[in-house]
């Protein structure tokens, strides 16, 4: 029986794999050999980054041990959260090659918004004597989180994890994980950005004295006038992160890893892997509702560059630049190697994505689930984009949801379509700032590291987004909203395909319908105005 193409895509994406595994199974690269026996303390292990970092490191590297911060969270203990985290498919390829990998991740409870990371003292001192690698990954990335919450995970915390860093006794690296955003200010729009500390917006110590001193009301009163340049108190916060690394690291081997917004992995473990949380908080949302037929008007400027880089890329490139931060610090002379991942290697625009995913092959690719044709627009004009999703989201929206619930048809579980343009509506305020706007992200630093590695790493760390092609990348995409979201087992893509032929003319059958009921409406609206007025 012949494959369905979904499936022939996913494995001709996997057939990139095989000289990585090659390479991989010698275990002699020089980045295997920093991180051979080595004991982690991973922070942020559970967010979309963290899971995959796990399941790289594991996979590649012959670590002893993972100690995975991690807090009790609705209802379900630590060991219970690891569990779930656990039985995510992302694993799957990594339970085949070593079974007892989870045997070596003991998670710790604990807790980045607390005092000594809310840690027990054995827990604490265990650390110490164990860890000699740190990643701290944790933040809260909630762009609208109220200062005084952001400040405490993001800037208080980072103060506590370099104190425990400082105690541990056989420290080799501490990699600190920032945002190739943190200085994308206002003034700095069509400018460089370059793998650097910029002047810091408020001193650390100063701002950690604000929010333990000034009563959360008025903290958050004042945070338009003190934030400033920066957009949100995320990329603000962040921004005094990395100078409380620069100011309090003293001697520990730190790097400093800028990933921009991170998207459905490129090949590793599976091709496409992505998880719910990270669908609705990026592009990849948007590429899944287009999907299905049910989102059809994108905002963003046509010419501006995508800022993003697939997980599997910036977990590679965090690991290889731990091995290059410490394997050559003379080049840095005492400074604090710093790696960005830029959008200026992938070469994607916003304005390629409707236009890409609107051809044949990927029509070719559509889901047997689809529920309506799939067409879009891209405007940056507000005024347009408004007038656009009320006639084209929320109108036919609303007409669904009556004709739902009148019949009784929505499945259990599945939430009403203008609930899900709100929320879509609500992501993209928070957005629209990174969307309309472009920084150039330099990424020197990151291409030299990339030159040093060997061939052997370079196969095993790809992190090079110039490697990479907005086609190759979608197919990745389209694979994995079907294989990890939709969930439709990549079969009957003919199903879609002609799903998607019908559709078409019945697209153009509600269009035609729907057109003339609205100007109806409008004339008769007219009218009524013209009768009152008498116009």
């Amino acid at each position: 029986m012949a494959l369905d193409i979904a499936q022939q895509t996913e494995l001709a994406l996997l057939e990139r794999q095989k000289p990585m595994n090659a390479v991989i199974d010698r275990g002699d690269s020089a980045v295997q050999q920093f991180y051979c026996g080595a004991v982690v303390l991973l922070t942020g292990g559970s967010g979309f980054l963290g899971k995959q970092f796990i399941e790289k490191l594991f996979r590649s590297c012959d670590i002893t041990k993972i100690y995975l911060l991690l807090r009790p969270k609705k209802g379900r203990t630590i060991q219970q959260r690891l569990a779930y985290i656990l039985k995510d498919p992302l694993y799957d390829t990594l339970r085949g090659k070593k079974p007892n990998f989870a045997a070596c991740i003991e998670p710790v409870e604990g807790d980045m918004s607390q005092l000594k990371l809310g840690l027990a003292d054995t827990d604490w001192d265990n650390i110490t004597k164990e860890v000699n690698i740190i990643v701290h990954m944790a933040a809260t990335v909630n762009f609208q989180e109220p200062l005084h919450i952001s400040g405490i995970t993001n800037v208080r915390g980072t103060r506590e994890l370099l104190e425990l860093g400082k105690q541990c006794h056989n420290l080799k690296l501490y990699s600190h994980i920032s945002t190739a955003f943190v200085h994308a200010t206002v003034p700095r729009i069509n400018t460089d950005v370059k793998e650097q500390f910029y002047p810091c917006p408020v001193a650390p110590d100063v701002f950690l004295d604000m929010i333990a001193c000034i009563d959360e009301e008025r903290l958050t009163s004042i945070t338009p006038a003190l934030i400033k340049d920066w957009p949100n108190t995320y990329t603000f916060t962040k921004a005094i992160a990395e100078e409380l690394v620069r100011t309090s690291a003293g001697d520990l081997p730190v790097c400093i890893v800028r990933p921009p917004v991170v998207s459905s992995s490129m090949v590793e473990p599976l091709p496409g892997w992505v998880d719910h949380q990270t669908v609705m908080s990026s592009f990849i949302g948007f590429l899944l509702g287009g999907a299905l037929g049910v989102m059809h008007v994108i905002p963003g400027a046509k010419d501006l560059p995508l800022a993003f880089a697939p997980v599997d890329h910036v977990n590679n490139a965090i690991i290889a630049a731990g091995w290059d931060a410490v394997q050559n610090r003379q080049l840095w002379g005492g400074d604090i190697p710093m790696y960005t991942l830029s959008n200026l290697r992938s070469g994607i625009k916003y304005g390629e994505l409707m236009p890409m995913v609107q051809t044949e092959q990927f029509y070719r690719l559509s889901s047997p689930k689809i529920l309506w044709y799939c067409y879009g627009f891209r405007t940056n004009n507000p005024v347009m984009y408004w007038l656009l999703t009320w006639f084209l989201h929320y109108i036919p929206g609303y007409l669904a949801d009556a004709v739902a619930d009148i019949l009784g048809v929505r499945p259990k579980g599945v939430p009403r379509l203008v609930n899900i343009y709100k929320r879509v509506d609500h992501m993209l305020g928070v957005y629209h700032y990174f969307m309309n706007n472009s920084w150039n992200l330099r990424d020197d630093n990151l291409q030299s590291m990339v030159s040093r590695l060997s061939p052997a790493d370079k196969a095993i760390y790809m992190c090079d987004l110039r490697q990479m092609t907005i086609e190759d990348y979608l197919k990745a995409v389209c694979v994995g909203v079907r294989r990890f979201i939709i969930k439709d087992g990549l079969v009957d893509s003919d199903v879609g395909y002609r799903k998607q032929q019908w559709l078409y003319y019945a697209n153009i059958v509600f269009m035609s319908v729907y057109v003339y009921c609205i100007w109806k409406l409008f004339a008769l609206l007219w009218s009524a105005v013209a009768m009152i007025f008498g116009i």
